[in-house]
């Protein structure tokens, strides 16, 4: 009887604890919004031509996961004009920064968790 009530106790310890990838970020977590973070996170901030070229996007499809980062409050865009030429800057806001960093630490504890094995 002893043995049945701790296997018992052990599913309920499984249920307690549940996997990383269940932290995910999935606004983050999606290809091209995880590359736009990354280089948000490595700059000051960045112009749209840039992040389109070095990305391999087009102006709409760019333009689209920018809209979705700024409506969850990642991502600040300034619009401005430079002599007679609209540039558009792209920053990661205090918000975006910290949804980032706890995006990154979830991937690691997923890559380098050990997997526990039973005996």
């Amino acid at each position: 009887m002893q043995s049945g009530e701790a296997r018992q106790d052990d599913g309920n310890a499984e249920k307690q604890r549940h996997h990383p990838r269940l932290e995910l970020d999935e606004a983050i977590h999606q290809p091209v919004r995880l590359s736009i973070m990354a280089i948000l996170a490595q700059a000051k901030k960045v112009d749209f031509a840039f992040l389109r070229d070095y990305l391999e996007l087009g102006d709409s499809n760019l333009s689209r996961h920018l809209s979705a980062l700024e409506s969850l409050g990642y991502i600040i865009i300034d619009k401005v004009f430079e002599g007679k030429r609209a540039r558009t800057w792209i920053s990661l806001s205090s918000q975006g920064r910290a949804a980032f960093e706890n995006h990154v630490s979830v991937l690691r504890s997923i890559v380098e968790q050990p997997i526990e094995t039973q005996e």
